[in-house]
């Protein structure tokens, strides 16, 4: 195993809480919650965001062409930032020790053009990458090859240089296939370990 000569960060579960049905839980209750979901593919329609897609523009039109569900759908617009919310502190220590250890930092992340926008200002570390392949502008979703691909054309280290972490297991597949080093991730705990372990930070400032 090549060492680790970059570290790629998903960003939604791993430095930020992506957990919709949670904020629908709390606002229309779990039983109408899941009858939404069951009616609507509310991340099919969100996959389109991240694809580029125009964020107003498609959950208007999730809302208008599905009219019972028309206000709920819109929450999904106006509130998107409860939804992406809240930061996973410890993650966030984990990045910026890697940054102050100078070891290259990178976001490799589904997320829309607009959304992206909106997050930017209330989460300041997204910031703080020396690199940042956002699907919404590079037209493209994991865990497409192409996306990992572009990645590999652009930033200059092999695939075995790089450490990735995503919470999706199919994400993580496929950047391993392409013989990227991976990590899934469950709980920053384990991310900080892995790191340690994989000596690009010491123990103190893996905390």
């Amino acid at each position: 195993m090549a060492g680790v000569q970059a570290v790629v960060f998903d960003i939604g579960n791993v430095l930020i809480e992506w957990q919709p049905e949670r904020f629908f839980d709390s606002m229309i209750g779990e039983e109408r919650r899941r009858a939404m979901f069951a009616a609507i593919d509310l991340h099919g329609i969100n996959d389109e965001v991240d694809r580029g897609g125009n964020f107003h523009a498609t959950i208007t039109a999730a809302a208008k062409a599905n009219p019972e569900w028309h206000d709920e759908v819109m929450m999904w617009h106006d509130r998107w930032i409860d939804m992406a919310a809240p930061a996973i502190d410890h993650s966030v220590r984990l990045l910026r020790a890697l940054r102050a250890a100078d070891v290259p930092v990178f976001a490799l992340t589904n997320f829309g053009i607009q959304t992206f926008e909106i997050a930017e200002p209330v989460y300041p570390f997204l910031g703080e990458f020396d690199r940042r392949y956002i699907s919404g502008h590079m037209g493209v979703i994991k865990p497409d090859a192409e996306i990992y691909a572009q990645v590999e054309a652009d930033c200059g280290v092999p695939p075995d240089g790089l450490l990735f972490t995503d919470d999706r297991i199919d994400n993580i597949n496929a950047a391993a296939s392409r013989g990227w080093q991976t990590h899934l991730f469950e709980h920053p705990r384990g991310w900080a370990d892995r790191l340690v372990a994989e000596d690009v930070l010491s123990e103190e400032a893996a905390q």
